[in-house]
C-alpha cells in the first residue's frame, strides 16, 4: 500500500509545482503587459499636448581636439509652444557619444539644454556625430549635429 501511496504522490507533487511555476511566469508576463501599457499611454497622453520648439543651437565644431580628450557641449532649445515641452529621449549615433536630456519638462518660454559629451578615443580624422531627441514637438525636434577633427596622439 505505501508503495502505491509514493508511486502516485510523487508525480503528483510534481506536477503541482510545475503549475505553481507557470502561474509565477504567466504573472510577471501580465505585470509587464500592463506596465508597457500605462508607459504607452502616458506618452500618448503627452503627444496630445504637442508644442513647438525653436532650436537655438543645431550643430557644434569642435575643431581639432588630440584623440583620448573629451568634448562638452550643451545644445540650446526654447519652448515656443503654449505647452510644457517633455524630452521622452536623447540618443546618439555612437556610443562614444552620450547625451544627457533634461528631466523635467521645459516650460513655454524657457530654455532648455541637451548636454552632449564626445570621447575621442580610439577616434582620428573627420567625425560627425548625430544627437535624436524624441519629444512631444510638432514638427520633430530635429537631428544635432556635432563636428570635428581628432587627430592622432603621439
Amino acid at each position: 500500500m505505501k508503495k502505491y501511496f509514493l508511486f502516485i504522490a510523487i508525480p503528483f507533487t510534481l506536477l503541482s509545482c510545475d503549475v505553481k511555476r507557470k502561474d509565477k511566469i504567466a504573472d510577471d508576463s501580465k505585470t509587464d503587459s500592463l506596465k508597457a501599457v500605462q508607459k504607452l499611454s502616458a506618452e500618448a497622453d503627452a503627444m496630445r499636448n504637442v508644442t513647438t520648439v525653436q532650436i537655438i543651437d543645431s550643430s557644434f565644431n569642435f575643431g581639432t581636439i588630440t584623440e583620448g580628450e573629451k568634448v562638452e557641449y550643451s545644445y540650446r532649445f526654447k519652448n515656443t509652444g503654449t505647452n510644457p515641452l517633455m524630452i521622452f529621449s536623447a540618443s546618439a549615433s555612437c556610443g562614444c557619444t552620450v547625451p544627457e536630456k533634461p528631466e523635467a519638462p521645459i516650460l513655454p518660454g524657457e530654455t532648455g539644454f541637451i548636454k552632449v559629451v564626445f570621447n575621442s578615443s580610439g577616434k582620428k580624422g573627420h567625425n560627425e556625430k548625430d544627437v535624436t531627441v524624441n519629444s512631444n514637438a510638432n514638427p520633430a525636434f530635429p537631428h544635432l549635429k556635432l563636428i570635428g577633427e581628432v587627430k592622432e596622439n603621439k
